[in-house]
């Protein structure tokens, strides 16, 4: 192969194609209702899906949606907010109060469509009762780098919510309701992609509480007595409506995997729903590669895996994956990697990710950049940047999560 860099972004290209909203959406659109089209929605892409909507939608429509700053699409009908990722800001509560404002006197003959993806909880963020919003965004950071998966981040911000876990989807009564998602989340639970804001919820406050409990975070105290007091109360929101999910992570590998092996390379796919520690994750991949000692073979992943922030470095989850894939590999020769985030920002930084090459470390050593000290400090994004080795592709305006792919000739 004469460019396996190339190559590795191609496969990353494929996967991305794969869940973008024109290529996913039109095929799963509902019929019009008799009555009034509201479009609502939020995540990273629900800009793109509502710019698809528009294009097919043969009736009147009108709504609002929210994404990430930077993520906005041209719409005509649909009001596109842009609000902040992964802590939720003014401009997304304000938002949510807004959307709300949609919903009011709807009847029978009345159509909501919402547009749901990755991202949508942090940009969806309306508190519960008593909760204070500068309390949530406390709890909502403390979760996100305390290194918990994000059914246990989800799990624990639909319990903070009024529009969460059902609820947004309970003020859409008495019209009929249908939810398009584009999944981020592994195993593809639509109760927990961005919160399942319109799906009935089956997790307990309880459960809540025993993840703070687990992590032993600093929980503010309107946050406990908010959760204290609705432990006796009944558990679930149910109500009338029905759901597609048209793109996630195993759509997206399979893409990638039908590209490879067009171009003679054996495929192993290990899991579109991987979860962990992510430079743990990337040693038990390196042990594997080595361990097979395959030729022309590329191991493909996807799901969702965590960063533990200890450091005060830049980076993120693909990138520290990466990292501790390296060092493992140790300058295995023939080997390359790369890991993106398939809305095309790692963490919070300005990159999808990165690429390991069979002279990573090597490179890094004569330029000074000591791995593992980088990747204590959680410095990753620095580390690659560094090298050169950044992957650099600005908003894709789709989220099915994290794509991995190893490549070994």
């Amino acid at each position: 192969m004469d460019d396996p860099v190339k190559f590795l972004k191609s496969l990353f290209e494929v996967a991305v194609k794969a869940a973008l909203p024109q290529e996913c959406l039109p095929a799963h659109l509902p019929k019009p209702s008799e009555g009034r089209s509201i479009v609502i929605g939020a995540g990273k892409a629900s800009a793109a899906m509502a710019e698809v909507v528009e294009r097919h939608w043969t009736k009147p429509m009108e709504g609002l949606v929210i994404t990430r700053y930077g993520f906005r699409r041209p719409c005509d009908y649909i009001e596109v907010v842009e609000a902040s990722h992964p802590i939720p800001d003014e401009a997304g509560l304000t938002a949510a109060g807004r959307m709300l404002g949609y919903l009011e006197g709807l009847n029978e003959d009345d159509l909501v469509l919402c547009l749901i993806s990755g991202g949508g909880s942090a940009l969806l963020t309306l508190p519960a009762d008593n909760i204070a919003f500068k309390d949530k965004q406390m709890v909502n950071e403390m979760l996100v780098k305390c290194g918990a998966p994000i059914s246990e981040i989800n799990t624990v911000r639909k319990h903070l919510s009024a529009v969460k876990g059902g609820r947004l989807g309970q003020s859409c009564m008495p019209a009929r309701l249908h939810t398009l998602i584009i999944s981020d989340v592994p195993g593809d639970d639509p109760s927990l992609v961005a919160s399942g804001p319109t799906i009935p919820d089956t997790s307990k406050v309880s459960d809540a509480l025993a993840i703070l409990e687990k992590y032993d975070l600093s929980i503010p105290s309107s946050v406990l007595e908010h959760l204290k007091g609705k432990v006796e109360e009944k558990e679930g929101v149910s109500f009338f409506g029905t759901h597609s999910i048209i793109g996630s992570s195993k759509t997206s590998l399979e893409a990638a995997k039908s590209h490879a092996r067009n171009h003679g390379i054996e495929v192993t796919v290990l899991g579109d729903a991987i979860e962990g520690e992510s430079r743990v994750v990337g040693q038990n991949v390196a042990q594997l590669v080595l361990r097979e000692n395959k030729q022309k073979h590329v191991y493909l992943s996807g799901g969702e895996t965590t960063v533990t922030v200890n450091g005060r470095g830049r980076g993120g989850p693909n990138t520290e994956f990466l990292l501790g894939l390296a060092l493992k590999l140790d300058g295995a020769k023939n080997v390359y990697a790369l890991a993106c985030d398939t809305d095309g920002i790692d963490g919070s930084e300005d990159n999808a990710g990165a690429i390991v090459k069979p002279d990573t470390l090597h490179r890094a050593h004569k330029s000074g950049l000591d791995a593992k000290k980088y990747l204590e400090n959680n410095d990753v994004y620095t580390f690659f940047e560094g090298l050169g080795d950044l992957v650099i592709t600005g908003p894709t305006y789709t989220n099915v999560n994290d794509f991995r792919a190893i490549l070994v000739l």
